[in-house]
């Protein structure tokens, strides 16, 4: 009898200008399991070829180039079809309803808390 094959880990679109933050939520998600590609801009996001296998997309709302509701329709317009969390240091009522709107799942405040970010994800 063969030992059971591990499944592909998820895929975690990750998206924060800032190089501190980035690191710090990679190595947490790896840490946890996921396959995670980081990325400093949405130009660089959006040029990644793994985009089709992508599970979630873990978006921060203000980015050099633009920012994370525009991402996220982007993606939706490539038909991807993963789960989307927002991220932002400047939380208001109309950022998270425009964020509800344009189909992410949840909107976190930063700093993070790492229990939050995985009960978002779904994975605690």
């Amino acid at each position: 009898m063969s030992p059971p094959i591990d499944p592909k880990p998820q895929l975690i679109l990750l998206l924060e200008d800032d190089a501190g933050v980035r690191r710090a939520l990679h190595l947490m998600l790896c840490a946890h399991g996921f396959d995670v590609h980081s990325h400093e801009s949405a130009v660089l996001l959006l040029a990644d070829p793994a985009i089709p296998g992508g599970d979630f997309l873990i978006a921060d709302y203000r980015l050099i180039d633009g920012n994370g509701i525009e991402v996220l329709r982007a993606l939706r317009a490539r038909r991807w079809q993963g789960r989307a969390i927002l991220i932002t240091g400047a939380p208001s009522p109309a950022l998270h309803a425009a964020a509800l709107a344009a189909g992410y799942a949840a909107v976190l405040e930063k700093p993070l808390q790492p229990h939050d970010l995985l009960n978002a994800l779904g994975s605690d």
